[in-house]
C-alpha cells in the first residue's frame, strides 16, 4: 500500500491512496474458506460448497470490507507518523471515483480529502499585561452571608401579615374573564416566596395582607419560568397554554423565616465542632472562605480574558469548508447543513482556542497524568461526602470509587478538562503581569457574566 499526498492549500489536503493486490489477497482468501467451511447454500452439504459459488455469493462482500480495513488503518498510522496535524479524519472525496474493479480486482486507488491544523504561534511573558478582577469583601457582603446562613438554618413560624421575604401559603382558583369562578377550572394549593416576586407592583400590593385575605395575580408574576407555575398550580407544563392568567389567591397561611441564633450551636452546625466559638470568629471565617471561593470566579474571569485575546491575536485560519463536510459526516443524530452554518463560528472559535491551548501545553512541557486525575477525582469526593455532612470512606474503597467515576468515558473527560483548565490558570498566572482591581460585588457579577469583559 502507499500513501501520497498532494497539497490544495496550507490548509488543504488530497490524500491518495493505492492498494496493490498483495496488501489485500490473502487475507480475502483466509476469510473465503472459512466462509466456505460454515457456509449453508441449498443443493450442497456444509464445507462442501464449490468455491467458485462462495466467491460469487460473498467475493465483493469479503473484499470491500478487507479494503476498508486496509484504508483505515493505512491513513491512521499515515496521519499518526506526519509532522502537520490533522483536524478530524481524513473524508472520502466524494466527486472522485475509486479506481478499481471488483468484478476482477487487481490495484484500488481511494481519494481523501483532509484538513490541516494551522501552524500556531502563542507568545507569553511578563510584558503581557492583564487585569485580575477581584471582589471587594466588604462588611455589607459578609453582613449578607452572615444573614443568608442565619435564616438558611432558622425556624418557620406564622406570622400576622405578609413581609417582603416572607412564605405566603394560599389556594389558587382560576377565574374566566368577568373575574369570576371558572367551573372546572384549576384550583390548587400552593406557596409563594415573597424574596422572589420581582414584579414590584404586585410586591408591593401583597405586603401587608393577612391571611383570609383575597388577591387577583397571574401565577407567571409569582413563580420563576414555566415549569415552576405548572408545579404552583398542581398541572403539567404542556397545560399552561390553555389556563387563564387570572387566578384568585386566597392567602391561607403567612410563614415568617426566624433566622437562627448567633450561638456555639450554629457555629459547630457551620463550620465544625469548636473551629468557630464567636460572631467575630465567624465573620472572619466567612470573610476567608469567599475569598477563597471568589479567587475561583476571578480564575476563570482570568483565562477567560486571556483566551479572548489570544484568539484574536494569532487570528488562526481554518480549512472551513473541510471542516463543515466532516461535522455533517460525524454527527451520530442527523444535522442540516443549515445547523451547521448557524453553529459554525462558536465550532470554529472553540478549535482556534483548543489548539492555542495544545501549544500552550506543548511549549510549557505540561500534561495530565493518570495518576493526578485518580486522586483529584478523590478530592471531588471527599469534598461531596462533607457537603452531606458525611466521613469519607478510606483510601482503598475511595480509590476504587474514583476509578468507577473515571470508568465513564463522558465524566473522564470533564475532569480532565477540569484539570487542564486548573494547569492552564496556574501558568497564565506565573507568567504574565497581574494588575489587581477590587470591584464591588454587584459589579463583579457584571463581568463574570459578560463573556467579553
Amino acid at each position: 500500500m502507499n500513501i501520497t499526498k498532494e497539497n490544495v492549500d496550507e490548509l488543504n489536503a488530497i490524500l491518495k491512496v493505492t492498494v496493490e493486490k498483495e496488501d489485500y489477497q490473502e487475507k480475502v482468501d483466509s476469510t473465503l474458506k472459512d466462509y466456505r467451511k460454515k457456509a449453508n447454500i441449498p443443493g450442497f452439504r456444509k464445507g462442501k460448497v464449490p468455491m467458485g459459488i462462495v466467491k460469487k455469493q460473498y467475493g465483493q462482500n469479503i473484499l470491500g470490507e478487507e479494503l476498508n480495513r486496509i484504508v483505515s488503518e493505512g491513513l491512521f498510522k499515515y496521519v499518526d507518523e506526519q509532522d502537520f496535524e490533522v483536524l478530524g479524519n481524513p473524508l472520502p472525496k466524494n466527486d472522485v471515483e475509486v479506481k478499481g474493479d471488483f468484478n476482477n480486482p487487481d490495484t484500488f486507488e481511494f481519494t481523501y480529502e483532509i484538513g490541516i491544523a494551522p501552524k500556531v504561534d502563542v507568545k507569553l511573558s511578563g510584558r503581557n499585561k492583564y487585569e485580575y478582577t477581584k471582589v471587594k469583601i466588604d462588611k455589607k457582603l459578609v453582613d449578607k452571608q452572615l444573614e443568608d446562613l442565619t435564616r438558611r438554618y432558622g425556624k418557620l413560624s406564622s406570622g400576622e401579615k405578609v413581609g417582603e421575604r416572607d412564605m405566603v401559603m394560599g389556594k389558587f382558583v382560576e377565574l374566566n374573564d368577568k373575574g369570576e369562578i371558572l367551573e372546572g377550572g384549576v384550583m390548587n394549593d400552593s406557596t409563594i416566596s415573597m424574596e422572589f416576586v420581582e414584579d414590584e407592583k404586585l410586591k408591593k400590593e401583597m405586603i401587608g395582607k393577612k391571611p383570609g385575605d383575597k388577591i387577583t395575580l397571574d401565577p407567571r408574576s409569582v413563580s420563576r419560568g414555566e415549569s415552576d407555575t405548572a408545579s404552583m398550580l398542581g398541572i403539567e407544563e404542556s397545560e399552561l397554554e390553555n389556563v387563564s392568567n387570572k387566578f384568585q389567591l386566597t392567602i391561607n397561611e403567612v410563614k415568617v423565616m426566624e433566622p437562627a441564633e448567633l450561638n456555639q450551636e450554629l457555629f459547630d452546625k457551620l463550620f465544625g465542632e469548636g473551629e468557630v466559638k464567636s460572631e467575630k470568629e465567624m465573620r472572619a471565617k466567612i470573610e476567608k472562605d469567599l475569598a477563597e471561593m471568589f479567587e475561583k470566579d476571578s480564575d476563570k474571569i482570568l483565562t477567560r480574558r486571556i483566551s479572548n485575546d489570544l484568539i484574536k491575536k494569532t487570528d488562526l485560519s481554518l480549512p472551513d469548508e473541510f471542516l463543515k463536510k466532516w461535522i455533517l459526516a460525524s454527527q451520530k443524530e442527523p444535522i442540516t447543513k443549515e445547523e451547521v452554518e448557524k453553529d459554525y463560528e462558536n465550532y470554529a472559535r472553540s478549535l482556534r482556542w483548543q489548539l492555542i491551548q495544545n501549544k500552550i501545553f506543548k511549549d510549557a512541557e505540561m500534561k495530565v497524568e493518570q495518576e493526578e486525575a485518580l486522586n483529584y477525582t478523590k478530592g471531588l469526593l471527599v469534598n461531596q461526602y462533607a457537603q452531606y455532612g458525611m466521613p469519607a470512606p478510606d483510601d482503598a474503597e475511595l480509590t476504587q470509587s474514583a476509578q468507577q467515576v473515571l470508568g465513564n468515558q463522558k465524566e473522564a473527560q470533564q475532569i480532565y478538562d477540569m484539570l487542564a483548565e486548573e494547569k492552564l490558570t496556574k501558568y497564565f498566572k506565573e507568567t504574565v503581569k497581574l494588575n489587581e482591581k477590587e470591584v464591588d460585588y454587584d459589579e463583579y457579577v457584571k463581568i463574570a457574566q459578560d463573556s467579553n469583559a
